[in-house]
């Protein structure tokens, strides 16, 4: 029983303080000019990013992260950061430089950030993790950047929320939808509902399910909510610009009828879900756009246009 109540402890503290990912690659490495960036977010956490510019281009995408992760991927192969999720298969590295890259290439400029907590960017709230509550504010102030930039401001603007990021959108979409005005489209993958992940979390740890709401109350002694609290499902609702979300069908982090539900909460025609076969790593959906960047080339590129 102590073994138990340790481990769900630990799962319970990583809500408290979040492990950051250094960052291991820069968008040179990909012949890439870049300005190293500084913003406030909403309630003015200071966020670090890059903006990558496209010479001649009227369109911006503005990328965020995952969990752990940093606006230049995740060092998986090493540790601590392989013990992640090194138990599903996901201990390989995650490199988003060539993700910036195809943007960069097909005519975008690229605005790149970390999350609050995560990355180098500030330390807030105590450095507690609310999956997307508090880092909402982040997406935010990275569309305020984007329209107090004299040199952005009038650029076309997709968003490319991965994760967390996602979660973080639709959030911000729910309490501040005027925000995103003018805001053309968006492509997320992999949003996540934490109570889901956890469920599964305990499944692979042989820990029966009813210890789910000792876990929940762990969590809400670190954080002050609960595990619905952070769920994107009703958050999607809110959504109301034409998304893209895709996810590994049999991701062992998660269920397929997570990001189903999500889906279908979406409530405008505009929308589209991918999912990718074959594998049972979450990490192979976050290359899975550098991999096979096509069909999120063409919705950005229907959505953006003029």
């Amino acid at each position: 029983m102590t073994q138990i109540d340790d481990t769900l402890q630990a799962l319970a503290d990583s809500f408290r303080t979040s492990l950051r990912s250094p960052i291991m690659h820069r968008p040179d490495e990909q012949g890439l000019a870049y300005e190293d960036v500084t913003f406030p977010s909403e309630d003015g956490v200071p966020l670090e990013g890059w903006y990558i510019p496209a010479p001649g281009s009227d369109k911006i995408v503005i990328a965020n992260h995952p969990r752990w992760f940093s606006r230049a991927g995740l060092p998986a192969h090493l540790e601590p950061w392989r013990s992640l999720g090194g138990a599903t298969g996901n201990d390989f590295e995650v490199n988003f430089i060539p993700d910036y890259k195809i943007l960069h290439d097909a005519g975008y400029h690229v605005l790149a950030y970390d999350l609050r907590n995560f990355g180098h960017s500030g330390a807030a709230n105590g450095g507690i993790f609310t999956v997307g509550r508090y880092e909402s504010r982040d997406v935010i102030g990275s569309l305020d950047y984007v329209r107090g930039r004299a040199d952005t401001r009038d650029l076309t603007i997709g968003l490319f929320s991965r994760c967390v990021g996602g979660n973080a959108t639709m959030f911000a979409m729910t309490r501040r939808p005027e925000a995103f005005e003018g805001v053309r489209c968006m492509v997320s993958p992999q949003p996540l509902s934490p109570r889901v992940s956890c469920e599964r979390g305990l499944e692979r740890l042989g820990i029966p399910a009813g210890r789910i709401d000792d876990l929940e109350q762990r969590i809400r002694l670190h954080t002050s909510f609960g595990l619905d609290d952070f769920s994107p499902v009703p958050w999607a609702k809110n959504v109301m610009i034409p998304t893209m979300l895709y996810q590994v069908r049999d991701d062992l982090m998660t269920r397929p009828s997570d990001v189903q539900a999500m889906f279908d909460n979406i409530p405008v025609a505009e929308k589209e879900l991918l999912w990718i076969e074959g594998t049972t790593r979450r990490w192979d959906g976050y290359t899975y756009f550098q991999q096979n960047p096509a069909p999120m080339l063409d919705w950005f590129g229907t959505y953006m246009k003029g």
